[in-house]
């Protein structure tokens, strides 16, 4: 299934541990390159995680992204690239703009072993980073909006990594957003589904050694589950001229998968929560002119009482982006009761 890759931040949210534990392989997040800094500023459950294989720590060298758990592999991120020129474009728009960041406005911390040198050199350069002092070692303070610029970005260019599937997920907005920022001018279209209704997580409280009780018990139950969802998303991507057609194909499998879960958590001694996830699929290119009313909304059916619901609208994301990777998901807080 791959990994979950969280950001903007190291240490997610317990409930998208929890999540990523349930769905997906498991969890990665970027973190500094600098092994004491990412001692210091990684959780004691990631720790954990990460001695079980259920954890990926990722790290940006000077011109790699490495997997800090595989140092024989890397993946690059260089100076000169699309990305670097998009991220080069987008920070001096950010500086030269009518309103600038000051600093002290909602700043948030970036750690400088997380980055490139090219990329702290020019945010000091633009003024769009200070040194922290020492409440924050190891770190830069930025602007919120700058944060998620760069994070967001480099999100999108992570799940390109060759020897592993890696599906962004956020639980900021904006972060979401800049994860499709466009290196060109060109557009896109994207579908955008709400899939929250057919993943329940534990509720708030719940420990994470429940969750992983429940992995390991149920691990047919969630495989079918995910497994049917992204042929959905897969079939929505390459065949987005017909998603009616497409939803009527993988129906019954995904409503069994859905339904044999849901007895699997009924089951269980856990309470669940419905949370509300977006999943954004880059169509392919051609739909630029097949899909002709962005924002429109397509009722899909129903599955397990729940009204699928999937929209199209215009994108502007990373050129290979669009082309080779196919879902980013965005996590929202709301929540209800199962």
């Amino acid at each position: 299934m791959g990994l979950l890759l969280y950001y903007p931040t190291v240490n997610p949210p317990t409930e998208i541990v929890h999540q990523a534990l349930l769905y997906w392989d498991g969890l990665a997040s970027v973190v500094p390159r600098d092994p004491r800094v990412y001692g210091a500023v990684a959780g004691r459950e990631l720790r954990q995680l990460e001695d079980r294989g259920l954890y990926r720590p990722l790290a940006f060298t000077d011109t790699t992204l490495d997997m800090l758990s595989d140092p024989g592999r890397s993946y690059g991120v260089r100076p000169g690239t699309q990305t670097s020129s998009l991220l080069d474009r987008e920070l001096r728009r950010i500086a030269e703009g009518p309103v600038r960041p000051q600093p002290g406005q909602r700043e948030a911390v970036i750690h400088t072993s997380k980055l490139s040198h090219w990329l702290e050199r020019l945010l000091l350069e633009l003024g769009l980073a200070r040194q922290g002092g020492a409440d924050v070692m190891w770190g830069l303070l930025v602007p919120e909006e700058v944060q998620s610029l760069i994070i967001g970005v480099l999100a999108r260019e992570l799940a390109h990594n060759p020897d592993v599937a890696l599906f962004p997920y956020t639980d900021s907005e904006d972060a979401f957003r800049n994860s499709l920022r466009p290196a060109s001018a060109r557009t896109s279209l994207a579908w955008e589904a709400e899939l929250g209704r057919l993943l329940p997580v534990p509720a708030p409280g719940t420990p994470t050694s429940d969750v992983l009780t429940f992995r390991e018990r149920h691990a047919d139950e969630r495989d079918r589950l995910m497994r049917a969802l992204h042929r959905l998303l897969g079939d929505l991507r390459r065949d987005y001229e017909h998603p009616a057609d497409v939803f009527a194909q993988v129906r019954a499998e995904l409503t069994r998968a859905v339904s044999d879960y849901e007895a699997a958590c009924r089951g269980s001694r856990v309470a669940w929560v419905h949370r509300s996830v977006t999943v954004s699929i880059a169509v392919a290119a051609a739909a630029a002119g097949a899909l002709l009313v962005p924002d429109l909304g397509w009722l899909l059916g129903t599955v397990g009482g729940y009204a699928l619901n999937v929209a199209t609208r215009e994108i502007r994301p990373l050129l290979r982006a669009r082309d080779e990777h196919q879902f980013s998901y965005l996590h929202r807080v709301r929540s209800d009761l199962s």
